[in-house]
């Protein structure tokens, strides 16, 4: 385990552990047990507890994620839940995170990814107070998604952006500015900031959303695309410790979310998709091991000087093969790539309030 992970994992459950000692009474045992936890290596088991909602009854799903409703029929992926091995992850409580965050805004930035995870807590917030008021708006020229939970004044927001870095509009064509992030100055304010890019940056041909890339002063027509990713992490590494009061703002990045298209992958030579996929990798490492994405992310985080806490589903979500929608979404199209909802996005979630709680 890396220092950044060590003290990650020590800030997240010395919190916690206090208030599992408190119930149980032997504090010493337990302290140094879950102190040793780390949140994020463990296994997945079957819970019919699980799930924490019934997606029909929440209104926010969009098409690409509501498997049940485009004829998902099998429902085992929905009765998992992480079991960290050493410790036991906290049940989301939304009147909890509600509570806790009243009068505060939390923004995801990123890509698709970015509005599965909102979306799934979205959904998990409504559930538990299903009677609230809710304020739906889409500001800042419709950059900006906000669902308000008004009785609490919880905003849960989403920005729109595919690299985090600059896009610019040039004579030449579209140029991707490695070194600017001028969004930066609409997202510093804000209570809760959850990042994520990756998906769009070894895309070509029609779906590559830049013609040209900045590179310090010079403008190239491509470089290395993973030398171009860290490049751009480092520049929003370097805001968040030039521009972010981390006394008023928790910083997120969230981790590297893996596809499912090659069986190879999981033991299952000319497996082309998730299509089949029912059950989670028997197994608590994938066999290939993590992309090299997730150690670029660790890597320019561990650099920061101000906070910033990982939330590292990387590997977990390599297990989970079977919780893509796959067909059964509102394209009819092949995706393993993003996640049903309900389903592994609600875990990310859970996730993510163990770590703010902390």
């Amino acid at each position: 385990m890396g220092l950044f992970q060590a003290i990650v994992t020590f800030v997240i459950f010395s919190c916690l552990s206090s208030a599992h000692a408190n119930a149980n009474g032997n504090s010493s045992d337990l302290r140094k047990r879950e102190m040793k936890c780390n949140m994020y290596h463990g296994k997945w088991v079957h819970d019919n507890s699980y799930p924490l909602y019934n997606s029909s009854s929440c209104p926010f799903i969009r098409k690409e994620f509501d498997c049940l409703k485009y004829g998902r029929p099998d429902h085992l992926y929905l009765k998992y839940r992480w079991q960290p091995s050493n410790c036991r992850l906290p049940r989301f409580n939304g009147q909890t995170f509600l509570k806790r965050f009243k009068g505060k805004k939390i923004m995801f930035i990123g890509d698709s990814l970015s509005l599965n995870i909102w979306q799934s807590l979205i959904c998990m917030l409504h559930a538990a107070v299903p009677n609230s008021n809710i304020i739906r708006q889409e500001l800042n020229n419709n950059s900006i998604s906000s669902v308000e939970f008004e009785d609490y004044k919880v905003s849960v927001m989403l920005f729109h952006s595919l690299y985090l870095v600059d896009v610019d509009e040039e004579e030449i064509g579209r140029v991707l500015n490695l070194n600017s992030m001028k969004n930066g100055n609409l997202w510093k304010n804000i209570d809760v900031l959850v990042f994520n890019t990756w998906l769009w940056w070894y895309r070509r041909g029609p779906k590559q959303q830049w013609d040209y890339m900045k590179v310090e002063e010079k403008i190239v027509r491509d470089i290395d695309r993973m030398t171009a990713f860290r490049r751009a992490l480092t520049t929003w590494a370097k805001w968040v410790d030039s521009d972010v009061d981390t006394d008023k703002t928790q910083v997120i990045f969230q981790g590297i979310s893996p596809s499912h298209y090659n069986g190879l992958e999981w033991n299952e030579p000319g497996v082309k998709n998730c299509l089949k996929e029912t059950e989670p990798f028997n197994g608590s490492v994938y066999p290939v091991g993590l992309p090299e994405a997730a150690y670029v992310v660790k890597e320019v985080i561990s650099g920061i000087k101000k906070p910033v806490h990982l939330l590292d589903i990387t590997a977990l979500s390599q297990l989970r093969k079977d919780a893509h929608p796959s067909f059964y979404n509102g394209f009819r199209a092949m995706d393993c790539t993003h996640w049903c909802v309900a389903g592994l996005t609600d875990t990310w979630n859970e996730l993510l309030y163990a770590a703010l709680l902390s």
